[in-house]
């Protein structure tokens, strides 16, 4: 395939386009390499001429002029349809950002790396975050310094792709860079200022101090074109406190902000031909994160506490250990012209908690202060073919088939005894049984004292849980003339848990003029809900109200959840629409696409349902039970939005000057909510209008981005700014406890300077204006959040302005 020019679409900063025109300066002669665009399996397809809108951000690009050092808060400053928001006191969600797309649930976004099926993490997000119920990828498990570019597919593509991507599918594409070392050295630390009338206050004026270092070598291997390229990179982030001021409010945490966090990674990515016809290519990844969360605040005369160990109170730390490796291996060749992939995708995530600073306080003085509480692990084996070949129809026909058999594995690891058992006063466990004279209480109040570890029970039970299901699938892209195109795909799968499913996607593309084009799609869609969501599962005895009461999380598979009338798990299912034009000029890019996601059966983590909710049958025959919930598919929702992205490119003698204005509105509505027939008349349980807000507020209704880059000579400048709308959730006095958060704007800006082509320094500020989530009529909560902090956490993030510098070298 020979070019004369050719058009690349970047996305800066913000998602900022610009069109980078390449002409008469490569030799006619020269072979452009083609590259695989996610959402379409026709190699000559380009991200300008799909039908679909696809953005394509230059990590490297983004990384350099800002300060984020995740993949996640890189893509939530950068794409406005994306959202992932920073936790505080919500258990394992202090170490994993749940991430969405489109206001959907974390697990309804498909993530791959280099166009492979990635694992997701074997956290389910339970307590105190947003994507309560959901399972998903975690994308901080891939270093910045490994990749080259990330695809972000902003349409439902189930039938292409298969399970998870109801909102589109996000693809991380590795670098492949065959020579020369770049390293990256980034500083960044907090400038605290408290908001409003000293609202807050932290331990130091200068915190959430991280440091990263990354380091990245590519190499030739053979001479045939092999290659290989490795990063390594180490990230060490300090805690950043924004506690309540205690002179002014009584909050019940004294520990309130941004974890403490430890991240080493190891990426490789080789790609060796074997001969004229036979490629070999391995990537390879292994990511260990190591977080020191706080939990919510004992207090010295707590139930939970023992005054002889902690006269004071404590703070419960929770330490979480992540161990993630992925390695997938594949072969490339040709048969009867058709261009065949076979590969094999390995994946593996585990994640323990290791409780500090806490105790058992029904062993009195005699518990450790320190409990290894269990944890989890998931693994995902994928192996598959696939084959595609142009064929000389009309203006051009590609067809593409193949087929995939996945392996998962979930296990629970269960914890030491002390971290989730009760004992009575002779250092029994707490049975149905126990004569309740031997219970343990606090003389200062008479109420039962709690059992298992303050700040996170321990796993009680040991689970192991595995499954696979086989699919395949057949997808088409026709020129119909130069200007229309059209493309079909359809999708089966089998699951040996849930059974089949089948899905189809239709897509079209009609281009006006060369600067105008239509697009538009419709698609099926579904997710099989995980192996986390089936078998999970948690038992834990606490008290409420001076009462003892046992709280069980039920399997989905359990006599328990089958005698409340739970249903077994089935897939969620989708109808994806979306149209949309897209306009070029080359200077000028402007696209505006519209999407309508009607999502069924969404799989949630109902309320506690107390006994006396349960049917009376089920209260005799679980009589230790105090208090149960489910996973369960209750609820449907349908979301409607558009996505604008504008973007204008104009050169000012020898300056460049690149602008972009993206916006994102976005409306999710729940429809229906479904109750097994037992539980009838109880839907506020199943999905109390607390939940509810969680459900809608994983956006904000509109997101705008706006970016301005000027470059000139060895000297650039950026400005970011992004404004997020109000967000409304509810508190823990009931419905009417409304927390309205204001509408923010906050503002990036940083300067680069190139000293050589192979040294460059970057130093700017993140939020530099120290926006703060604010409530409505300058409320404040005095720790009636979800956070337990005087604020919740939003879309924006609560650590304020970050000044940071970025060193960038290479030989």
């Amino acid at each position: 395939m020979k070019f004369k020019y050719i058009t690349i679409i970047f996305l800066t900063t913000a998602p900022t386009y610009y069109s980078q025109t390449i002409k008469d300066s490569i030799p006619k002669e020269k072979k452009i390499e083609e590259v695989a665009i996610t959402g379409s399996r026709n190699k000559k397809r380009t991200v300008i001429d799909t039908p679909v809108p696809i953005d394509v951000i230059d990590i490297k690009q983004v990384s350099q002029s800002t300060g984020q050092v995740e993949v996640n808060q890189l893509l939530q400053f950068s794409a406005p349809s994306f959202n992932s928001n920073k936790q505080s006191g919500s258990d394992g969600a202090d170490a994993v950002d749940p991430a969405t797309l489109r206001g959907l649930g974390p697990d309804q976004t498909l993530l791959l790396l280099n166009g492979k099926r990635y694992h997701q993490s074997s956290l389910i997000n339970l307590f105190g975050t947003k994507g309560r119920g959901n399972t998903g990828s975690d994308m901080n498990t891939i270093p910045i310094g490994a990749i080259k570019r990330v695809e972000v597919l902003r349409d439902g593509a189930s039938a292409q792709y298969g399970s998870d991507a109801i909102a589109g599918v996000i693809n991380v594409v590795l670098n492949d860079r065959d020579k020369g070392f770049e390293g990256n050295a980034f500083y960044g630390a907090n400038l605290f200022k408290s908001p409003g009338n000293h609202d807050v206050v932290s331990d130091h004026k200068i915190d959430g101090n991280t440091f990263d270092f990354n380091g990245n070598l590519g190499t030739k291997i053979g001479s045939k074109g092999g290659f290989g390229n490795f990063t390594v990179e180490f990230i060490n982030k300090e805690y950043a406190i924004r506690n309540a001021n205690p002179e002014i409010y009584d909050a019940p945490r004294q520990r309130f902000g941004d974890a403490k966090s430890q991240n080493i990674y190891f990426f490789g990515n080789i790609e060796v031909p074997l001969s004229d016809n036979l490629k070999f290519y391995s990537r390879q990844g292994f990511s260990n994160r190591n977080t020191h969360a706080y939990a919510w605040t004992r207090s010295a005369n707590a139930d939970g506490n023992i005054p002889e160990i902690y006269p004071n109170g404590f703070n419960p730390i929770q330490n979480t250990h992540i161990t993630d490796f992925t390695f997938d291996n594949g072969l490339k060749f040709e048969v009867l012209e058709w261009d065949v992939d076979f590969y094999n995708a390995f994946g593996s995530n585990r994640f323990t908690y290791e409780i500090e600073n806490t105790l058992n306080a029904t062993l009195g003085i005699k518990s450790p202060t320190q409990f290894n509480a269990g944890g989890h692990s998931l693994l995902q084996n994928t192996t598959g073919i696939n084959a595609s070949k142009n064929f000389n129809v009309l203006e051009g026909l590609n067809i593409a088939f193949g087929s995939e058999f996945r392996y998962e594995d979930f296990n629970i690891i269960k914890g030491e005894e002390a971290s989730y058992a009760m004992y009575d006063l002779n250092g029994n466990i707490v049975t149905s049984n126990t004569d309740p004279s031997l219970l343990v209480t606090n003389p200062l109040t008479g109420n039962i004292r709690p059992g298992g570890s303050q700040g996170f029970p321990g796993y009680s039970q040991e689970v192991k849980k595995n499954r696979n299901n086989f699919a395949a699938y057949i997808d088409t892209e026709l020129d119909v003339t130069k200007a229309w195109m059209i493309s079909m795909a359809g999708r089966f799968e089998n699951y040996n848990d849930f059974g089949s499913t089948i899905n189809g996607k239709f897509a079209t593309r009609y281009a006006f003029t060369k600067q105008l084009a239509f697009r538009g799609s419709f698609s099926t869609g579904f997710r099989a809900p995980s192996l986390a969501q089936k078998y999970y599962t948690l038992q834990f005895t606490n008290f409420q109200g001076g009462n003892l009461v046992t709280i069980q999380l039920a399997p989905n598979d359990s006599n328990l959840a089958k005698d409340v009338g739970i249903p077994q798990l089935k897939e969620e299912t989708s109808l994806n629409g979306s149209a949309g034009f897209t306009f070029n000029t080359g200077k000028f890019t402007a696209t505006v696409d519209g999407y309508y996601i009607r999502v069924k059966n969404r799989i949630v983590l109902t309320g506690n349902f107390s006994k006396a909710d349960l049917p009376t049958d089920v209260q005799q025959e679980y009589p230790y039970i105090d208090q149960a919930q489910f996973f369960t598919n209750a609820i449907d929702t349908r979301t409607k939005g558009v996505d604008v992205i504008l973007s204008y490119t104009e050169n000012i003698g020898s300056a460049k000057l690149s602008t972009t204005l993206a916006g994102n509105y976005n409306e999710m509505e729940i429809t229906d909510v479904h109750t097994s027939e037992k539980l009838s008349g109880k839907e506020d349980i199943y999905l109390s209008p607390r939940e509810r807000s969680f459900i809608l507020a994983s956006a904000p209704k509109t997101k705008i981005n706006v970016n301005l880059n000027y470059k000139i000579n060895k000297f650039n400048a950026n400005l970011q700014l992004v404004r997020f709308d109000k967000l409304t959730l509810i508190g823990y006095n009931g419905p009417e406890d409304f927390q309205v958060y204001n509408p923010k704007v906050t503002t990036d800006l940083s300067f680069g300077y190139d000293f050589s082509k192979n040294i460059s320094l970057t130093i700017g500020s993140k939020n530099i204006f120290n926006r703060y989530p604010t409530l409505q009529r300058d409320q404040v909560s005095a720790g009636n959040t979800e956070s337990g902090g005087i604020f919740d956490p939003v879309q924006m993030g609560f650590a304020g302005r970050q000044a940071f510098a970025r060193f960038n070298f290479k030989f």
